[in-house]
């Protein structure tokens, strides 16, 4: 009589996935590492349930340099994902808080889990998740490593806060002007240079758009910086919002910024104190009138005109009797301390303005003041040229030596990375040295004079705004003196210069 073999119950295959994550990239270029530990831990616990059918899948779910805080992590979409396609029956992982640090994030994740049936496991913190004692256990936990979380954000700013107070510089992408040196900013000499000649250009030309038409021409760019993780960043054209963030960063003076709090920085200056406090205070007049000077009632000498006798400003008013309106300029301090307190406190707005517009018109028919100021124009052309030349020779001499240091140094030498982002760098602004000297071009003395002669046809089209921004343009201040009944006019250096080549421009528009 034969006997029936009894039948050996057949273990279900349980497919477990490993999931390991750790925060920063510190110590993951070495041969063993953090998240190879964690896997370690993984396989082994996996394997105490072999007779349980537990398997280990082949793929790695590794996110390395990932913060906890929030769920864009590359490994655990990929997870995510396979769990959607029915892939996965089980998660394991070294502690709860590598699948995450957030409580709602943790919540989103296990409602994934329960809808396709897959457990939770950690190997360090032995609880069920299928028990509703093992899930209040899980959720005590994952409490606890918010908190922890929080607790590490509250250090992080407070440390942050006290580096500030103390001038020190504590990370993210530096400033034009300045680079990196073992964790603190360090004059770019090259970079210095550019970043005084934006400031002096918006304290010549007042306007943020036409600052950036002119860094456009030369093509400068905005901080070019590459990450730890070899991202580059930056080296974009400037546009208004990324020059206002240069001109107000009080970095650019040797300062540090918390908040709403200012403190003296480690670093050197790039820019002169007075330069750039009158750069902030253009940019405030300039905000309030919407980037140009306001010019509701014709005010052409508003922000300019002095007092003499008060060494004062003189601010612009007006006053209406029987329909009619009549413009003033008054003097501030007869304004605060009553008309006593001034032997002129006030002039005629009209009057003044039609003086300063003919003395303007006048540089025109002055061969003697255009050929002064052409001459004075090409100085600085001179000196600007003599300077990119000297420049462009530092860096040449620069890159002969690094080419030497390359030719000495073995091909596994970790300087040579350094020292090839080194000579691209300075081949990029050897170029861009020469793009600037190409554009400063003469100006050309006949062309003034007929731009100038220009003057009275243009100034009639142009609107009360134009014509007042047209007046700063070349006006540096102009000062009234009521007991002598003299008024004195300072033009801008530049001023005359740049005058004349917006006319020509306008004429070539208007052809």
């Amino acid at each position: 009589m034969s006997r029936k073999k009894e039948k050996i119950p057949k273990v279900q295959t349980f497919r477990c996935a490993i999931y390991t994550r750790k925060s920063t990239e510190e110590g993951l270029e070495q041969e063993f590492n953090s998240l190879d530990a964690q896997r370690d831990a993984g396989e082994a616990y996996i394997k105490s349930q072999l007779h349980e059918g537990w398997v280990c899948l082949p793929g790695q779910y590794d996110d390395g340099g990932y913060t906890g805080a929030n769920m864009d992590r590359p490994a655990l979409r990929r997870l995510l994902a396979d769990i959607e396609a029915g892939k996965v029956d089980c998660v394991v992982v070294y502690k709860v808080d590598r699948l995450s640090r957030s409580l709602l994030d943790f919540a989103k994740i296990m409602e994934t889990f329960d809808r396709h049936h897959v457990s939770f496991v950690s190997v360090t913190q032995a609880f069920n998740t299928a028990t509703s004692m093992g899930r209040l256990v899980l959720n005590v936990l994952l409490s606890f490593a918010q908190f922890e979380r929080e607790m590490i954000s509250e250090r992080t700013r407070d440390k942050i806060a006290a580096a500030r107070r103390k001038g020190k510089w504590s990370g993210g992408m530096p400033i034009l002007g300045y680079k990196v040196v073992k964790t603190k900013l360090v004059v770019d000499t090259i970079e210095a240079r550019r970043v005084r000649d934006i400031f002096q250009m918006y304290l010549d030309r007042q306007s943020l758009l036409a600052v950036v038409r002119e860094l456009d021409h030369r093509k400068w760019r905005t901080k070019r910086w590459t990450t730890r993780k070899g991202t580059e960043r930056g080296g974009r054209p400037f546009d208004k919002g990324k020059l206002y963030q240069l001109l107000t960063n009080v970095a650019c003076v040797g300062k540090v910024r918390y908040k709403d709090e200012v403190h003296q920085g480690e670093h050197e200056p790039i820019v002169d104190a007075e330069v750039f406090n009158q750069v902030q205070t253009l940019l405030a007049r300039n905000a309030r009138s919407g980037g140009a000077v306001r010019n509701k009632h014709g005010a052409l000498l508003r922000g300019i005109l002095r007092c003499s006798a008060c060494d004062c400003s003189m601010s612009h008013s007006f006053s209406s009797k029987a329909s009619r309106q009549y413009r003033y300029y008054v003097c501030t301090k007869a304004q605060k301390q009553g008309w006593q307190a001034c032997p002129s406190p006030s002039v005629p707005a009209g009057e003044i303005e039609r003086f300063v517009v003919e003395e303007i018109r006048a540089i025109g028919r002055d061969p003697l003041v255009i050929k002064e100021t052409l001459a004075r124009a090409r100085r600085q052309t001179e000196e600007s040229l003599a300077r990119l030349a000297a420049e462009r020779k530092s860096i040449q001499n620069g890159l002969r030596d690094d080419h030497i240091e390359l030719s000495r140094w073995a091909p596994t030498d970790p300087r040579l990375a350094d020292a090839h982002d080194r000579i691209r760098a300075a081949e990029r602004r050897v170029t861009e040295i020469d793009n600037e000297l190409a554009s400063l071009a003469d100006v050309d003395e006949a062309e003034a004079v007929a731009a100038l002669a220009d003057f009275d046809a243009v100034w009639n089209c142009l609107a009360p705004r134009e014509q007042s921004r047209l007046v700063e343009l070349l006006v540096e201040e102009v000062v009234y003196d009521g007991r002598a009944g003299k008024i004195a006019i300072t033009f801008r250096e530049c001023g005359i210069r740049t005058l004349a080549w917006e006319l020509a421009q306008r004429k070539e528009d208007a052809t």
